[in-house]
């Protein structure tokens, strides 16, 4: 059987990958699928579990432009209410340089090329990190 996220990166569409029910897995499926279909570029996943508590996993994306980035996240909010994923929190809709849907268990950043490179999440957050509560 398939997890939700190897589905999704072969594309298969989220509504085949229902029956993984509503776990962080599926939810991250469902988003890097509406990802793909918006055009965003390089897309990047980051386990989180056991590195912190704000969520299980991370989503970075590219946009080839502040317009595009702004569509990005346009899409996934619509897309999530529609599926039934409820609200989520956004923040940076009015620049559009750098946009974060907090989708509760799954954060997503979508960029502009030049500021993901600037502020290089993928380095912060990938890196070995201890898990959260282990002593120093």
């Amino acid at each position: 059987m398939q997890t939700a996220l190897e589905g999704a990166r072969r594309g298969v569409p989220p509504a085949e990958l229902a029956s993984e029910g509503r776990s962080s897995e599926a939810l991250l499926a469902h988003i890097v699928h509406w990802l793909d279909e918006a055009k965003a570029e390089n897309v990047v996943t980051i386990d989180l579990k056991g590195k912190t508590s704000i969520g299980d996993y991370m989503v970075i994306a590219s946009g080839r432009s502040d317009r595009h980035v702004g569509a990005i996240g346009d899409q996934i909010l619509r897309k999530l209410k529609e599926h039934g994923f409820g609200r989520a929190r956004v923040e940076g809709m009015e620049a559009c340089d750098w946009v974060l849907i907090d989708a509760l268990d799954v954060i997503v950043h979508v960029f502009r090329p030049e500021v993901r490179e600037f502020y290089n999440l993928e380095k912060m957050w990938s890196a070995e990190r201890p898990a959260e509560g282990a002593q120093h």
